[in-house]
């Protein structure tokens, strides 16, 4: 029994220590510069949020119905991931919450950037219509810019088309069966982000996700290459820019940030671990990051809404760029 009593009350000691230490960890011990940085940057992100519903509010009454839905979506991508890192930054055990958020909301722009470069041309019949004498070349990037330049061009198609935005969909719609999937695993148990063991669960799912991606970039870029002349004067090349830094900005500077923590070279800062203090530094480059590229955005979609020309009225360096690819083609 005396050995039983001992034993029951160091357990009770060690969920002490556990719950005590579980506390510390999703603690937030600010200094001065602490408590004047996150104020900073938690109204940048609650800026760019209301700089986002003010332009939904704009798109809503100003623009035609078959681009609002594609136009708000695009627009939405900054401002979320920003407040998606702000709740990372302030909550730092949700941080993977937030992140798979942040991604699942970007995998259906990548889709609705793609539709709203077709809708900018008029809708699929307008596309058809416009680009059916020409060709799609698609040894562009992120798949085959380098080792496949060889690909011959493929005829428009309502067939082609339906590929590409295929191609495109697949990922909005596996990354959040993948997302589903990783938290069922994780309240299992099963789930680790920092596991990148072969036999880990995170790896696999990791990687099906970057293939995945790849594939969804491919249609988008194979569009704006096609289009990068058409809608020039709908500045679709800062468009497409906006779109590709935050990509960057939100996958990749973020994968890299996290490795870096993984690997121990970002030093461990008490009461933060190394790997804590590299999600905190992720999430405050991002609420900046994406504060800019809200306001950038907002500049670029702010505008009068008119269909396009015909053919026969577009300027001079439309009808250039078009003859140039049809004889390329």
């Amino acid at each position: 029994m005396a050995k039983t009593k001992e034993l029951s009350k160091d357990t009770r000691n060690k969920i002490v220590d556990l719950h005590q230490a579980a506390k510390t960890e999703s603690a937030i011990e600010l200094d001065i510069f602490g408590i004047i940085l996150y104020s900073v940057l938690t109204f940048m992100a609650v800026v760019s949020m209301l700089v986002y519903i003010e332009e939904c509010w704009y798109i809503y009454r100003k623009v035609p119905s078959n681009k609002k839905s594609a136009i708000i979506w695009v627009n939405g991508a900054a401002p979320v991931i920003g407040t998606m890192s702000c709740l990372g930054m302030w909550i730092p055990r949700a941080t993977m919450f937030t992140d798979m958020t942040s991604a699942c909301y970007f995998a259906i722009v990548v889709f609705k950037f793609l539709v709203l470069m077709i809708e900018e041309v008029g809708g699929d019949e307008a596309f058809l219509r416009r680009a059916g004498r020409n060709k799609l070349k698609i040894s562009t990037g992120p798949c085959c810019c380098c080792c496949c330049l060889c690909l011959p061009y493929v005829n428009i198609t309502r067939r082609s088309l339906f590929l590409l935005k295929l191609g495109s969909f697949q990922f909005a719609l596996m990354k959040v069966v993948f997302t589903i999937l990783s938290v069922i695993l994780w309240t299992n148990g099963n789930f680790d982000v920092t596991d990148t063991a072969v036999t880990g669960a995170s790896i696999w799912i990791s990687l099906g996700v970057g293939v995945l991606t790849i594939i969804a970039l491919w249609p988008v870029a194979i569009m704006f290459m096609h289009l990068r002349t058409t809608l020039r004067s709908l500045k679709i090349i800062p468009k497409y820019a906006m779109y590709q830094l935050v990509l960057v900005l939100s996958q990749l500077q973020s994968a890299i940030i996290n490795i870096l923590a993984m690997m121990g070279t970002i030093a461990c800062t008490p009461p933060y671990s190394s790997q804590a203090r590299g999600y905190l530094m992720s999430q405050q480059l991002l609420i900046l990051e994406m504060f800019i590229i809200t306001l950038v955005t907002r500049l670029l979609y702010r505008r009068q809404y008119e269909p396009l020309p015909d053919d026969e009225h577009d300027d001079d360096h439309t009808k250039i760029g078009l003859s140039v690819e049809r004889t390329l083609a």
